[in-house]
């Protein structure tokens, strides 16, 4: 079975091969992803374990990087390798999380060489994989190394149940060759088990995202981004975070109907992808709104700004009256709507959040408000702005609830501490 595995990666590596390597997200670092490591790109192994932690992207690095404190303090001289899969990833990295970390590498495809040549060049205690990142051909090679393999924020879809199990069945369970499932909730644990996961080996530890915002925390305005974004001192501001395509026609609608009563409100748009953003201020122009990029300060001095630079989003909710976070009025799944929640600020989605629900779970009621379209979001703004302290009750009200669901990257190390001294 698992020689079927093997096999079948190759063939559909063969097939894809082209698309992975022309992709902006995965073109780059392609001899890593081989499984070969140049000189340097791996520093010597120090005098406590090596702890080998794998996120997909740029936003599961971050969710895994409350981890890193605790593994420090709890393994003295430990080493840290970061793997990731995408060209954003490696860059957030090697930059915003370069300080905390030993050394950040691609990920190598699950290919039988790849993996093994991996696994012996990073030398493991253990390897955290997260969310569904279950790879077969490297859990395999981790085990056959003495390298035990922990999942955490573990999550199984609900919907991919059947899928898993024919998986499984025809290429064996690598569940069966991990050691560890640190899962976000009970469902998450149940189908962990249903899918044949060993339940001496299946916890419910939560979610370490939850721990990445709380530390955030509120933070004071920042009044140099404020200025870059020509927002004047007392004006309201509504942040629209992580927009998608479709998405900016119904805010700029709802904007527009809110400004002939409130017209100190100010709109600022954030892009999930920033290379829309022309398309959003021509948009904007066609609706009658005067408009302005973050990245030419405004120089045309805007009520509608579009926030076309990398990494201020964090820093541009501290500025926020409102949020709204985008991804969820398109089929796209949602977007993170605890980062705003976390800095203190209300925080409005659609009904599309099928990628955030344990999220969406946490904040309803708690500072977060679901909306159903665009009609709906201008009746909840409407009222909101009309009675500022209901907004500030409800950014304190999140901040709460993100600090009450924080501790989960503490219990994810007690976890892997027992496992590593088995």
């Amino acid at each position: 079975m698992r020689l079927l595995y093997v096999l079948a990666s190759y063939l559909l590596f063969a097939v894809l091969f082209p698309v992975l390597s022309l992709h902006r997200k995965t073109r780059n670092g392609l001899r890593q992803r081989l499984g070969y490591y140049a000189p340097g790109d791996l520093p010597p192994r120090g005098v406590g374990p090596t702890f080998w932690l794998h996120g997909a992207s740029a936003g599961d690095l971050l969710a895994l990087s409350p981890m890193f404190a605790p593994l420090r303090a709890r393994f003295p001289g430990c080493r840290i390798v970061l793997s990731t899969m995408t060209d954003s990833g490696f860059m957030m990295g090697r930059g915003r999380l370069a300080k905390e970390v030993d050394a950040v590498v691609y990920a190598p495809y699950d290919l039988w060489g790849a993996t093994r040549r991996a696994v012996r060049a990073i030398q493991p205690d253990l390897l955290v994989l997260e969310y569904t990142e279950i790879w077969p051909n490297l859990i395999r090679a981790a085990k056959r190394a003495g390298v035990k393999v922990t999942l955490t924020n573990g999550r199984f879809s609900p919907g991919q149940q059947g899928k898993y199990r024919l998986l499984f069945s025809l290429i064996g369970n690598p569940l069966r060759d991990m050691a560890l499932f640190l899962m976000r909730g009970e469902d998450e644990a149940e189908r962990a088990l249903a899918l044949g996961a060993p339940g001496e080996r299946v916890f419910v530890t939560g979610n370490t995202k939850f721990d990445a915002l709380a530390a955030v925390g509120p933070g004071q305005e920042d009044e140099a981004l404020r200025g870059a974004l020509g927002i004047k001192a007392g004006e309201r501001v509504w942040i629209a975070g992580s927009t998608h395509e479709g998405e900016e026609e119904h805010l700029l609608g709802v904007y527009r109907r809110l400004l002939d009563v409130h017209p100190d409100l100010r709109l600022v748009i954030a892009p999930r992808y920033i290379d829309r953003a022309g398309r959003i201020a021509a948009l904007a122009r066609d609706a009658g709104l005067s408009v302005g990029l973050r990245s030419k300060g405004n120089e045309e001095g805007g009520r509608v700004v579009v926030l076309d630079t990398m990494g201020e989003l964090s820093r541009a909710y501290r500025l926020a009256s409102l949020v709204f976070v985008g991804g969820s009025f398109t089929t796209r799944g949602g977007q993170n709507i605890l980062e705003p929640a976390g800095q203190g600020k209300p925080v409005l989605f659609g009904p599309h959040m099928e990628n955030f629900q344990d999220s969406v779970q946490v904040l309803v009621g708690r500072g977060g408000i679901q909306v159903n379209d665009a009609e709906h979001l201008y009746r909840v703004m409407s009222e909101l702005l009309q009675k500022p302290e209901n907004v500030t009750s409800l950014g304190v009200l999140a901040r709460t609830t993100v600090r009450q669901v924080s501790g989960a990257s503490q219990r994810n190390v007690e976890h892997m501490a027992r496992v590593l001294a088995r």
